[in-house]
């Protein structure tokens, strides 16, 4: 073999060197010599030139991405994570309610809960070789850098998911090669320790799909199934996931919803229709579906699924909306300082450190995707918005000046506003709330922003609760209804109560608080001011409430004192609540995105009232509902249904707001009106509408009846204030409040009620009665003199001594006299106050005569107890003061009359009257007879008819209080009810009439 090669290799040499001698071949091989050497040449100099070329791309690529630093994988993961998740409300009982209002609504998912055809549109759209390149497509970068540089028509793209990716969380949608080199550089360097699951997971979350059928602005694959076709992404069929994965392309061009979030008209639906087609088309080329399921989905209805009409939590329901991020932020205010190792209080202590946990909560709240769970009932709160909404009768709306939004003085409508609050008593839960009548009118949430004087609902709060806890009073404890004059500074200080001519004298604080009655309120709170009764507000909640609001006298009648409703309520809320504060809530609890809980409301007591005071304060209100005189009468006539409500109306100076707070076991309502604008008051249209008192009434128990139906054993609950160890009943004396003496059973005046026996129960024996005698000057009871006329004195039975007088007139004084008047529970008591006279003899009168009525002019004395008549010398009458100038005179002669003072005195006569003796009759004429008869016999006239016999003295009548003329309501609409007879809820001074 080895023979064999050498023999064919010697005689190939032999035929080259044959071939070589030739001229031929020598030519041929100089002419490739030449190309070879050529070749050689073009060939470096394309090696070195590509070497170059690359070079410069290289050190232009380098120097495109110098300043991007070197992020960590921690990094990158986190700024990838980064995308914002809208945070979604709930209604009580996990009801959902919507979303946070933000500028972009996110719900992020997972990747196994994203439909297969929703994955596979995608890949087939967006990236066919996602699951092989790693992290670029070189050919689609030369290819898109080329349509760049020629400047094509034809821009079909080279971004992969991940660079997609990067390009939306890492970097910006600039357009230039520097953006475009760090993004395939943070793409390549992405794909080292992500996984494809975890890039298709963050992108489907993290693409914008435009807008949805709610009109809001969406990213995530999940919103947009939801917000599209109502769908959760896990259920989105083929052609529903083909639209969906088209619209990224082009998100405002292909979403079939305008600005708005209305649908599309058949032309402004095509394009993205016909998106579609081309993912399907798409889809179909890359073998993921079959031609037949191609076919199917071409054909498919889809404009039928496309979802419409969604509301959004702020459209539907502004109000909660916007309280539940309120207060969801200022809870993660707290969160977020604790997490950072600050404490919570110091918050409200730095200005700086609660401005900026104030940004950080806000932008947490709408951005982690936040599961906030409130306590509204969504059934409840419905309710009540239908039945303040058909309420017909609030008011006049009347026209001014107000601000816009942008501080701006405008012209603007002022309608009678409303604010409601529902709390469950043992909780602090708020359960519902009316914040005004329309949120497009005003956006004020008048339940829980509006702060305004909280008038006579102050009255139980500052002045009974804590004069029971302290141990002035029970709850029959007598009060002193009567006028008096404080000197503040140099001003005069006269308040009243709502009538203004209204005094009861002594009254059962029972009575007091339920007919809201000013004056013994301020003689109460006066006797306990010392003790410092507003701290117990204080401890109750009330943000605005000062302790220099105890040195003002007003404040017992709500002058200078504003709360909220939400405030108001709550404090009923707290004495319904055995005397337990408890501080309001509207958030049940506060989970993160994974499901944990980062906040839960706990329910934490404190003690404001025993519970024995709390009792007995709940028993006083009782009667506001249920007496005949109770300012909410009429509201508890109106309900529906029976429960064990107590509560409390309030009236503003000049009727610039009233309240009407209810409470029963269970729950508490307050409910105010008034006018947003404090200078129009709800009394300026008396002839047009109801009485505010009426009002307040009527829409309290509408709203009330309304919760009803939809709660009725929470707002109807047959359960009954139960009364606590402590409180007992015991008799007193009814006038004093003392231990009932003899004197005192003996006159019928002892009285029984309840008593906090940790505090008070009446124990020291009543010596407060005397004898009874008294006269009247000017219309009021005088303690009779040993010298006064007795003709003129009137009693003789039951009486109170100077001591009684004194302590019960004090601190501030008053005439006693109006202790107790003609219409008094204890109008068989006599006081008497002491009267000093002038020691000189009353000044004369002048008297006249008409027929046979003699009248007389009022002595100018101060001190005349009555008048007597005398005719000839003669006394023939004696006329108290108090039943008025005259005297029908019996028979001829001249009369005269006299005044009589205190101590006896008389006065001059005045001028004679007379009355004539009457003329004698005429003789008959007489008649012509038959036979002449003699004719009678005639009396001569008596020359002075025999004098009357004395008249006795009359005791003066009673004196009656002066009622109010009963005022004109104009006519309820048909479904109202007539207006109540009762009284309206008394009105406080004026708060600059304040000592």
């Amino acid at each position: 073999m080895r023979d064999k090669i050498k023999y064919w290799t010697k005689k190939a040499e032999e035929t080259t060197d044959r071939w070589a001698s030739t001229k031929w071949f020598k030519r041929l091989s100089i002419t490739s010599g030449v190309i070879w050497n050529l070749a050689l040449i073009l060939a470096i100099v394309l090696v070195t030139g590509g070497v170059f070329a690359a070079s410069v791309g290289a050190g232009y690529f380098a120097s495109l991405v110098d300043e991007e630093k070197l992020r960590t994988p921690d990094e990158m993961r986190g700024e990838i994570y980064s995308f914002e998740e809208t945070s979604e409300l709930y209604f009580d009982n996990d009801v959902y309610l919507g979303k946070l209002q933000t500028d972009l609504e996110r719900e992020v998912t997972t990747l196994d809960k994203v439909s297969t055809y929703a994955k596979d549109a995608v890949l087939a759209t967006e990236d066919e070789y996602f699951l092989e390149h790693e992290g670029i497509v070189p050919k689609a970068i030369l290819r898109g850098l080329f349509q760049d540089v020629s400047n094509s028509d034809s821009q079909t793209g080279g971004s992969t998911l991940t660079q997609q990716l990067i390009k939306n969380q890492i970097l910006t949608n600039e357009v230039s090669y520097e953006r475009k080199a760090k993004e395939i550089l943070l793409a390549m360097r992405l794909e080292k320790f992500m996984t494809k699951n975890e890039i298709m997971e963050a992108y489907l979350n993290i693409i914008p799909y435009g807008r949805i059928s709610s009109g809001a602005h969406i990213a995530g694959i999940e919103t947009a199934a939801k917000g599209i076709f109502n769908v959760p992404a896990s259920d989105l069929n083929l052609p529903q996931a083909a639209f969906i994965a088209g619209i990224p392309k082009a998100p405002y061009s292909y979403t079939p919803y305008f600005e708005g979030g209305k649908l599309k008209d058949e032309a402004g639906l095509q394009p993205g229709l016909d998106r579609m087609k081309t993912v399907l088309y798409r889809m179909k080329e890359t073998e993921y579906i079959t031609q037949q399921e191609y076919d199917e989905a071409i054909a498919y209805d889809i404009v039928s699924d496309f979802r419409q009409n969604e509301s959004r939590s702020y459209s539907e329901f502004p109000f909660v909306t916007v309280e539940i991020e309120k207060r969801a932020s200022r809870i993660l205010m707290d969160v977020l300082a604790e997490k950072d190792g600050i404490d919570p209080a110091t918050l409200t202590e730095n200005d700086k450190l609660y401005e900026e946990y104030a940004i950080l909560a806000d932008r947490a709240v709408r951005s982690n995707g936040y599961r906030i769970h409130s306590t509204i009932d969504k059934d409840l709160y419905l309710a009540q918005e239908e039945a303040q909404k058909s309420y017909p009768s609030y008011g006049t709306t009347v026209g001014g000046k107000g601000t816009n939004d942008a501080g701006e003085v405008v012209d603007k409508q002022f309608p009678v506003q409303v604010g409601s609050i529902m709390i469950e008593n043992a909780t602090g839960r708020i359960l519902s709330f009316v914040g005004g009548r329309d949120h497009d009118v005003e956006n004020l949430n008048h339940a829980t922003s509006a702060y305004r004087s909280m008038g006579s609902t102050v009255k139980p709060l500052l002045v009974y609760g804590p004069a029971i806890e302290l141990g002035q009073i029970g709850a029959g404890s007598p009060l002193v209804d009567v006028k008096f004059e404080h000197m503040d500074g140099s001003t005069m200080w006269r308040p009243a109560n709502f009538i203004a001519t209204s005094e009861q004298g002594i009254m059962p604080a029972r009575d007091a608080l339920a007919q809201s009655q000013n004056l013994p309120t301020l003689r109460l709170f006066a006797q306990i001011q010392q003790q410092m009764p507003i701290q117990y507000m204080m401890n109750a909640g009330f943000t605005r409430v000062e302790k220099a609001e105890n040195d003002n006298y007003s404040s017992a009648l709500g002058g200078g004192i504003e709360a909220s409703v939400e405030e108001i309520t709550n404090g009923y809320a707290m004495v319904g609540n055995n005397g337990q504060y408890v501080q309001t809530t509207m958030i049940d609890k506060i989970e993160d995105a994974e499901g944990n809980v980062i906040y839960e409301h706990k329910v934490e007591p404190a003690e404001v009232f025993t519970p024995p005071t709390a009792y007995v304060l709940t028993d006083m209100l009782r009667d506001v509902f249920k007496t005949d005189r109770g300012t909410a009468k009429r509201a508890n006539g109106l309900l529906k249904f029976n429960a064990d409500f107590a509560g409390k109306t309030g009236t503003t100076q000049s009727t610039k707001d009233v309240w009407l707070v209810g409470y029963n076991p269970n729950i508490t309502m307050g409910v105010w009106l008034g006018y947003d604008s404090e200078k129009f008051t709800l009394s300026q249209f008396e002839n047009r509408d109801l009485p505010a008192s009426l009002r307040v009434n009527q829409l309290w128990a509408r709203l009330m009846n309304a919760s009803y139906d939809v709660k009725p054993e929470l707002v109807g609950t047959a359960e009954k204030f139960k009364q606590p160890e402590g409180v007992v009943t015991k008799s007193f004396c009814g006038i004093s409040g003392l231990a009932p003496g003899g004197a005192c059973q003996e006159a019928g005046l002892v009285r029984s009620d309840l008593f906090n026996a940790k505090a008070m129960v009446p124990t020291e024996k009543d010596d407060s009665l005397t004898s009874g005698s008294f006269t009247s000057i000017n219309g009021k009871r005088y303690a009779a003199l040993s010298s006064t006329p007795s003709e003129f004195v009137s009693g003789g039975g039951i009486g109170v001594s100077q001591k009684y007088i004194d302590r019960m007139m004090a601190p501030f004084g008053g005439d006693a006299s109006k202790l107790f008047p003609g219409n008094s529970k204890f109008s068989s008591v006599v006081s008497g106050a002491a009267f000093k006279a002038d020691g000189a003899a009353p000044a004369g009168v002048k008297a006249a005569i008409n027929g046979n009525t003699i009248t007389w002019t009022d002595s100018p004395s101060n001190d005349v107890v009555g008048y007597r008549v005398y005719k000839g010398g003669s006394r023939v009458a004696s006329i108290s003061e108090a039943k008025g100038n005259s005297y029908s005179a019996s028979g001829a002669g001249s009369y005269t009359v006299v005044a009589v003072d205190i101590t006896g005195k008389q006065s001059a006569a005045s001028s004679s009257v007379s009355i004539a003796a009457p003329k004698p009759k005429p003789k008959p004429e007489p008649k012509p007879e038959p036979k002449p008869t003699p004719p009678p016999e005639e009396k001569e006239p008596e020359a002075e008819e025999k004098p009357p016999a004395e008249e006795e003295v009359e005791t003066p009548p009673a004196e009656e209080e002066e009622e109010a003329p009963p005022e004109e309501e104009p006519e309820e609409p048909a479904e109202e009810e007539p207006a109540p007879d009762e009284p309206e809820e008394p009105e406080e001074p004026a708060e600059d009439d304040a000592a």
